[in-house]
C-alpha cells in the first residue's frame, strides 16, 4: 500500500486539499497542532448565551461576484448564506470629544458580500463531514520533515503529552502560515535559502489583528437608520461592521487600530472596556445594554503569529506562490491564503491555493 499524502494544517486549505485528494482516490492524513479543526476560521457563541447565535472571530464573508471558487463550493455543499447588512448611514469618528459624523454612502458603493448562516464554521464542518474521521490527528505538532528518498518522507511530531510520533508520507502539503513553517519546522535536508526567505517574508494574514464582537438582544442601530458600519480615527476599533446573525440577536464587530503590544500591555479587560465606551460614543445609550463581548487576539495565538507579526502592516502584503527547487521539488507543496496571488487574505485564496497544491502533488 502506498504511503499517504500528509497535509499539515486542518484549516480551510488543508481540508479542501484533503477533499480533493479523496475525490481522486488518493489516501491522505491531516496533522493539526490545535485541538480543533478550522485554523483561523473560528466560530463561537457568547459565553453562557448560545441562544444569541454564532459569531465569527476569524474571516466573516465572501464576495460572490468576484470569488467563483468559494461560490461554487458553497452551492455544491448546499450551505445557507445571507447578505451582509449594509443598509443605512455610516458613522465616521474623527475626534473623541466630537460627535461622530453621519454619512449616507452612494448606492452600490459597497460590494455585496455574503455570510454563512451558522458562521464560516459551517463550511469547515461540511468539508470535514466528507472525510473519514480517522484521517485527522489533532494536537499533533510537526517538528521535522525528513526526505528519505523520492517515495518516502518521515514526519516527526510532538503530541500534547510530550511524546513523539512518526508518520511516513509519499508527499507533503503544508497548509500553514508561511512564517510558522519557517520558524517551527525543520527540513532535512534544508530547503533552499530562497524558499526559506520567501516563507519569512510573507506576513500572516490577521496575525497582528484582534477582533471584538459586541452582542445585543437586537440590532438597535438599524432602527436609527444606521448600517452598523463605522470608521474611527480614535479607536480602539478602527473599522466596525454589523455582525448580526440573519435572525434574532444583534452584533457589532470591529478590527483594532490599537497595535498588538498595546493590547497585550493593557490586558483583555481594559481593552474591552475601551471597546464598550467607543460603541456607546458611536451608537448611543442603547449600546450600554451589551449582553457579552467576545474577543480573540490573533497576535497572541502561537499557532497563528510569531513575534514579527506584531509589527503593524503599512500596506497590503505581497502574496503569491512559494516555489520549491532542488531535492524537495515535487515532494512538498505549500497551500494557504498567503500563497494566493489574486485573493491573498481571503477565503477564496485559501481554496484556490489548495487546488494548486493538490494539482502539483498529483501531477
Amino acid at each position: 500500500m502506498k504511503n499517504p499524502v500528509i497535509i499539515i494544517g486542518a484549516g480551510l486549505s488543508g481540508l479542501r486539499a484533503a477533499s480533493l485528494l479523496a475525490e481522486q482516490g488518493i489516501g491522505c492524513k491531516i496533522l493539526e497542532a490545535r485541538n480543533r479543526i478550522g485554523g483561523r476560521i473560528l466560530t463561537t457563541t457568547g459565553p453562557n448565551n448560545p441562544e444569541l447565535g454564532q459569531f465569527d472571530l476569524g474571516p466573516t464573508w465572501f464576495w460572490p461576484r468576484y470569488e467563483h471558487t468559494i461560490t461554487s463550493l458553497v452551492q455544491e455543499l448546499h450551505l445557507k448564506t445571507f447578505v451582509q447588512h449594509t443598509e443605512g448611514a455610516m458613522l465616521f469618528e474623527r475626534y473623541e470629544n466630537q460627535a461622530p459624523e453621519r454619512h449616507i454612502l452612494p448606492d452600490h458603493s459597497m460590494e455585496r458580500s455574503l455570510r454563512f448562516s451558522g458562521g464560516v464554521q459551517s463550511l469547515i464542518d461540511a468539508l470535514a463531514s466528507k472525510l473519514p474521521p480517522e484521517i485527522f490527528d489533532l494536537e499533533t505538532r510537526v517538528k521535522t520533515i525528513k526526505l528519505n528518498d523520492q517515495n518516502s518522507i518521515t514526519i516527526t511530531t510532538e503530541l500534547a503529552d510530550g511524546q513523539t510520533k512518526e508518520f511516513i508520507a509519499r508527499a507533503v502539503i503544508l497548509a500553514l502560515p508561511p512564517r510558522i513553517i519557517a520558524q517551527q519546522i525543520t527540513f532535512i535536508p534544508s530547503i533552499s535559502p530562497e524558499t526559506n526567505l520567501n516563507l519569512i517574508n510573507k506576513p500572516t494574514w490577521m496575525a497582528g489583528q484582534a477582533k471584538a464582537i459586541a452582542v445585543y438582544d437586537e440590532p438597535f442601530w438599524r432602527k436609527d437608520g444606521l448600517s452598523g458600519f463605522a470608521s474611527s480615527w480614535v479607536g480602539p476599533l478602527q473599522e466596525i461592521h454589523d455582525a448580526s446573525p440573519n435572525t434574532g440577536s444583534g452584533a457589532l464587530f470591529g478590527f483594532f487600530g490599537m497595535p498588538p503590544d498595546v493590547r497585550q500591555q493593557l490586558g483583555e479587560k481594559e481593552v474591552l472596556e475601551q471597546v464598550k465606551a467607543q460603541l456607546i460614543r458611536l451608537f448611543g445609550p442603547s449600546a450600554i445594554k451589551v449582553r457579552t463581548i467576545i474577543y480573540k487576539d490573533w497576535s497572541a495565538d502561537v499557532d497563528t503569529a510569531i513575534s514579527e507579526d506584531r509589527i503593524p502592516l503599512q500596506n497590503f502584503p505581497y502574496y503569491g506562490p512559494i516555489t520549491v527547487s532542488g531535492e524537495w521539488e515535487n515532494i512538498i507543496a505549500f497551500a494557504g491564503t498567503e500563497t494566493s496571488t489574486e485573493f491573498g487574505g481571503h477565503l477564496e485564496g485559501a481554496l484556490q491555493s489548495a487546488e494548486l497544491a493538490v494539482s502539483k502533488i498529483i501531477n
